[in-house]
Order: C-alpha cells, then sequence, then structure tokens
C-alpha cells in the first residue's frame, strides 16, 4: 500500500500489508500500526520510519535507495521493474532485503508468551531458556534498562519484556493517533495570537492527559520521562505541494469556493512563512517553550493532572520531565522554573503531593561541554545519541544513508555511528558530560536513550563510563538485559 489511508482500509479488510513510502511522517503512524512491515527509499537507521517502527515492533527496510517510489502512481520501480499497489512483497529486516512473492513466517514464541499469551510457558520450552538467562543477566547486572515507550501499549510491551521504568516518552507521537489531534495541532501552530494558540491548547489538554494517566496507570510506580515537544514545527503541517495542488484544483473549477481558496491562500502563505532552511537546527526542543511557553505549560500541567488524578486512586507516580535541545544553563533554568511553576500550581489545586525531577536531554555537543553549569538546574541527564551523533559529526541522521555505505566500504568509518555508538568521538563527550555533570551533582541520575540504548557494545560503554540505566525501544530489552550483565563481568574479570 502506498498510503497510511489505504494500509489502514486492508488492514481493516483482514489484509496483511507493507506500508511503502518515500519516506514517513507523523501523519503516517495510524498506517503504520496498521502495516506489517514498512518500506521507505529515503531514511537511515534513526530516520521516522526506523525510530517509529522499531518501536512498534514493525519490520522495517529504510533508505532503500535502489527504488524510486511514485506515491501518485501508487508503484515503485527498480529501473524498469514495477510494483504495483496489491501486489505481494515480504521484507527481510534484517539484511534490508525486499521479496517479491511471500515468504514462510514462523511467529516468535517468546512474544507469543509475553505479548500475545497465545501459549503457556509450560509449553515453550524457548521460553523457558529464555526466561533463566534473564534472571541470571538481572542478577549479575548493575546497569538499569528502561524502554522508550510512547503510549499504554507500548509500556505494556517494555513491561512485559522487563523494562525498569520508561526512559523516553515522545510526547509529538500522541499528536497523531487519533488522526483528529493532528487538526488541533496545526490550529496550535497556525494560530494568528496568542488567545487563538490557547484556545488550540486548551483542546489539546485532556488529550494529553488521558495519554499520561494510561501510561502512568501501566507503569504503576516505575519512573516514567516525559520529553516535551521536541521535533521541527514543519513535521506537524502538511506539505506545502498538496495544499498548492488543492489550491490550483478549486480555482480551475467553474464555480468556485472563495471562502475555500482564500483559506488555502493563507494556509500556503504561513506554509511558507514557517519554513526553516535547516529544520533540524532551527525552532524546535526547548527554543519551542522560549517562545511559546504556553505549549509546555499545558504538556507540564497535563502530566501533573494525570499524576494526581491517580494518586488520588492510590496508584503510584514518577515522573520525570525531561527539556530537549538544552544548549545554555539560561535555557535549562528558564524550562526549569516554568516546569516547577506550574507543577506545583497543579498539585497544590489538587492537593496531593507527587515526586519528580526535572532534567535535560543532553544532544547538544555544547551542552556536555558545559554539564557542570547545566547540572545545577537538571536533576538528570539522559543522552540523546541520535542528534549527539548528528550534531557531531555533521551528518544528517536523513540523509547519511545516501554516503555512508560508501564510507564503510572504504574504510573511512568502522562502523555505522548511528547504530554503534561511536565510543571515541561521541562517546568522550558522554564522558565529559557525566564527569562534569556529577562535579556539581555527584548523585546525578544518568541515562541514555537513542538507538543505541539496545546495541551490545554500546550498552557495555554506558556500563563503563557509570551511567545509571540505558533506554531502548521494547522489542531491545532483553538484548540490552544481557549486554549490561555482559558487561558487569567483564569488569569483574578486568577484562
Amino acid at each position: 500500500m502506498f498510503t497510511p489511508e489505504d494500509a489502514e482500509a486492508w488492514a481493516r479488510r483482514g489484509e496483511k500489508v507493507i506500508l511503502v513510502r518515500t519516506e514517513t511522517s507523523p501523519e503516517d503512524v495510524a498506517g503504520m500500526y496498521a502495516a506489517q512491515g514498512i518500506l521507505t527509499s529515503r531514511g537511515g537507521l534513526t530516520s521516522h520510519a526506523a525510530v517509529v517502527g522499531r518501536g512498534m515492533g514493525k519490520t522495517c527496510v529504510v533508505g532503500c535507495g535502489d527504488i524510486t517510489v511514485d506515491e501518485e502512481a501508487l508503484e515503485f520501480r527498480r529501473g524498469n521493474f514495477r510494483v504495483r499497489q496489491g501486489d505481494v512483497i515480504a521484507l527481510d529486516g534484517e539484511t534490508g532485503k525486499v521479496i517479491m512473492g511471500p515468504v514462510a513466517t514462523k511467529p516468535s514464541e517468546i512474544v507469543q508468551v509475553l505479548l500475545e499469551k497465545s501459549i503457556g510457558p509450560d509449553d515453550s520450552a524457548i521460553f523457558r531458556y529464555f526466561h533463566t538467562i534473564m534472571r541470571w543477566a538481572d542478577e549479575v547486572r548493575t546497569l538499569g534498562v528502561r524502554s522508550n515507550a510512547d503510549t499504554p501499549a507500548g509500556a505494556a510491551t517494555a513491561v512485559a519484556f522487563g523494562a525498569e521504568g520508561i526512559g523516553l516518552t515522545r510526547t509529538e507521537h500522541m499528536f497523531f493517533k487519533p488522526e483528529e489531534r493532528i487538526a488541533i495541532v496545526r490550529e496550535m501552530i497556525m494560530a494568528e495570537d496568542h488567545p487563538a494558540r490557547l484556545k488550540a491548547l486548551e483542546r489539546l489538554l485532556p488529550m494529553q492527559r488521558d495519554d499520561f494517566i494510561g501510561i502512568f496507570r501501566v507503569m504503576d510506580g516505575r519512573p516514567v520521562t516525559i520529553r516535551l515537544l521536541d521535533p521541527p514545527l514543519h513535521e506537524f503541517l502538511p506539505k506545502e505541494k498538496e495544499v498548492g495542488k488543492e489550491l490550483a484544483a478549486e480555482r480551475a473549477k467553474r464555480r468556485r469556493n472563495r471562502e475555500r481558496i482564500a483559506e488555502l491562500e493563507k494556509t500556503l502563505a504561513k506554509l511558507r512563512a514557517l519554513q526553516e532552511a535547516n529544520p533540524m537546527l532551527g525552532h524546535r526542543g526547548c527554543r519551542l517553550g522560549v517562545t511559546y511557553p504556553e505549549i509546555y505549560e499545558m504538556q507540564v500541567r497535563a502530566i501533573f493532572e494525570a499524576a494526581a488524578t491517580l494518586v488520588r486512586e492510590g496508584v503510584r507516580v514518577e515522573p520525570e520531565v525531561m527539556i530537549p535541545l538544552v544548549g545554555t544553563r539560561g535555557e535549562m533554568r528558564l524550562m526549569r522554573e516554568a516546569t516547577v511553576r506550574t507543577a506545583e500550581v497543579v498539585l497544590a489545586e489538587a492537593g496531593v503531593r507527587v515526586p519528580y525531577t526535572v532534567g535535560t536531554m543532553i544532544e547538544v555537543p555544547r551542552a556536555a561541554l558545559i554539564a557542570d553549569q547545566i547540572a545545577r538546574e537538571a536533576e538528570f541527564f539522559s543522552f540523546g545519541t541520535n542528534d549527539l551523533t548528528q550534531l557531531t559529526y555533521g551528518y544528517s541522521r536523513d540523509d547519511a544513508g545516501k554516503f555512508l555505505p560508501h564510507y564503510l566500504e572504504k574504510g573511512l568509518l568502522p562502523g555505522d555511528p548511528f547504530r554503534v555508538l561511536d565510543q571515541e568521538g561521541v562517546g568522550e563527550l558522554i564522558r565529559i558530560g557525566i564527569e562534569r555533570g556529577r562535579k556539581t551533582r555527584p548523585d546525578l541520575k544518568v541515562g541514555i536513550c537513542g538507538e543505541h540504548g539496545g546495541e551490545p557494545s554500546s550498552v557495555e560503554f554506558c556500563h563503563r563510563v557509570g551511567m545509571s540505566y540505558v533506554s531502548c525501544s521494547p522489542f531491545m530489552i532483553p538484548i540490552a538485559r544481557l549486554a549490561a550483565a555482559q558487561a558487569r563481568i567483564k569488569e569483574q574479570r578486568g577484562a
């Protein structure tokens, strides 16, 4: 299927579908949920399709540069060979192969037991072996293992696989499911003035609150690190090309809808005004909190209203509010003060107390270098190694797939730094950040929440530099638990 709408429609009919896109965006999330697998011609290991698909446990092949995807013609091509909507293909997520025709598969017995509950533990020798090895690993390891999760279902999967908490909740992923939310988010972004933005935020508040209630309830007292809104604003907006096509079609009609034309013209003008030369380095992260403090205020209010609701029910809650993309102490101080102010107002209104902390995601190299200053304001650090790798190397994580294979082939890099942590460069920034942060705050909790959190050699590095925990996608938790135990054993043996 070449559109998320078709993927959903065919899935509702009981078909197993693969969503094929040039690249995915947050608007595609509903179709990604409906699909068995995802194939894109652009992107890399930390692109939207890879990160979201991995969190969903979907098979993904991203950055498949050998194919050209034509979403309008509903086909993809490799040379003269065409694959059209409705054709049967299979994906091998390990090798990146796209295979014509069906391929016989067998479900994981571990997943069946832990998630689907379709066979009992007594019926599965593999599960018993898995459980024994995980128990041995947990008895040995000292490094905590958390999960990245954005929904109650994701949190439940994480708990089933042994997560001790959530190390990253990406709140922006909550804005695209169910689908009606995106219209409200766009209304907020494109608001002409402060009152109009507040009106949209008032409609989003109860939705965010319900999101957090669901996650907190599943985690039942385990710590939950919630990252406030981070991605570039353009990711939430309609594509300029699509708006332009609709505008042209309206203008070409004999009976023109002048109101609709005026609305589309206004939208197009706003889209152009919001365009950025480099969105990944532009108006995102804590910069949103500085320019539009009402956005973060709404999210913090939703977090603590949810926490208060559950505390009154007798459910333990431990929120950790994380400020993204901080690069100066001033940014962190301003955001922490605003967060605490809103949290205390909400808790006072509810008449309850909730233990909470406010920290930051270290993903800008400057933040690692001045970690001693930032630690005066932040109660915990979480290294966001996707962006930290991107900003340290100067490689766009969405475009690096075009040249990284040549670098690897020529031996210019030992491995893909977006898959295996670069311990020499990025790792040195992490080591400096931990060392300097703990000089200021000796009890500083430190984690990692980039996609490296489930890669064995990266987990070993995290153990070695004294991190408190790693956080990874739910399905990578067993790998992280085992790797953490192996790292501890190596340390004990002096290896």
